[in-house]
């Protein structure tokens, strides 16, 4: 059974570091999903006959770790759309900005599905690092930055090609990642280093590694007044 979890390093007898599984927060899934990103919210456009105003409609997209699906809510009606079946052990998802795409990383595939919101249907699946946990687009929705807890680094995602175009390496098991509101930079949480790595966005580089508590797990960016 796949478990969305947190890792600790440890060292075995090899001396190489191996990923152990916590599951101390399985049972607050549900919650974290509010705040993590397991739950994405996307203007989904309706169909309209020619000559009407097209309205949209929001739409939540929601991993099923276990069930290696994704639901699919209508929030106006509360119900259940569509069941979209995806890679092992789904956990991060992320909406494109025009709200046409939506990203799911699939921790237990190293992979991240993209699925066009028009039809809820997967039309990509792009592989990734060890263990992908997390996923943040870009303002401009034009790259997604993936980040791999087991491989210590972020995939950034090529969004026009479906691509991995480049692999930053960060600190020891990278967890949440969020993207500024202009774009220019994307945090990362380094969990077993207690670190936050910044990213250019421009070259793709780390250009800053911030001391953080212990265990930084995610990230969030306000525009504060």
């Amino acid at each position: 059974m796949l478990i969305r979890s947190l890792t600790r390093r440890r060292t075995g007898r090899s001396g190489q570091p191996q990923v152990r599984v916590r599951r101390s927060r399985l049972r607050s899934a549900i919650t974290a999903a509010l705040v993590t990103g397991l739950t994405v919210l996307v203007p989904l456009p309706t169909p309209v006959s020619a000559g009407e105003t097209r309205q949209a409609r929001q739409v939540a997209y929601v991993t099923n770790l276990n069930g290696n699906t994704v639901s699919v809510i209508d929030v106006a009606g509360n119900t259940t759309i569509a069941t979209i079946p995806v890679g092992l052990g789904p956990t991060g998802v992320a909406a494109s900005p025009g709200g046409t795409r939506v990203f799911v990383v699939n921790q237990g595939s190293r992979t991240v599905s993209v699925i066009d919101t028009a039809t809820n249907g997967v039309i990509a699946t792009i592989p990734v690092g060890v263990t992908p946990f997390n996923v943040a687009i870009t303002p401009g929705g034009t790259r997604a930055y993936v980040t791999n807890l087991g491989s210590d680094n972020v995939s950034v995602i090529d969004t026009a090609t479906n691509t991995v175009v480049t692999t930053i390496p960060t600190g020891a098991s990278p967890t949440g990642v969020a993207v500024t509101l202009g774009g220019t930079r994307a945090y990362v949480a380094n969990f077993n280093s207690g670190t936050v790595s910044v990213i250019n966005t421009a070259t793709d580089t780390v250009e800053a590694t911030l001391g953080a508590g212990v265990n930084p797990d995610y990230v969030a960016i306000a525009n504060v007044p």
